[in-house]
């Protein structure tokens, strides 16, 4: 029976989790938060009119109340800065691990979709 391996397991996860859906016009972004500040740290996510993967860094941040109705914990990014690009979901998981590891950082996934219009 082969062992375990959580890191493969892990990088599988975030993997998967970063999609676009062209159908359904759905994007699958993973945020890392820095949980003693209350903010995203960075941002990867697909871009689908280049096909790559962009993982960003959070420069600004939106005014964040804990407790508020909509609350989700942290206080979500207004700007960032690209710091790299993949080709492939593999390439930019691996980056969110090590970012994770070095920098004490949890995970949140958020599913967007496409409004109308734009």
């Amino acid at each position: 029976m082969p062992v375990f391996d959580t890191d493969q397991f892990v990088l599988r996860l975030i993997a998967e989790t970063l999609f676009y859906d062209e159908e359904y016009e759905a994007l699958g972004n993973l945020s890392l938060i820095d949980t003693e500040e209350q903010c995203e740290r960075f941002v990867a996510s697909f871009a689908p009119e280049d096909g790559l993967f962009v993982l960003e860094e959070a420069t600004e941040w939106e005014d964040y109340e804990p407790g508020e109705p909509d609350d989700i914990g942290y206080a979500l990014a207004v700007d960032s800065r690209e710091v790299e690009t993949f080709e492939s979901p593999e390439g930019v998981a691996e980056a969110l691990l090590r970012l994770a590891r070095e920098h004490g950082l949890a995970p949140s996934i958020t599913l967007l979709f496409e409004e109308e219009g734009e």
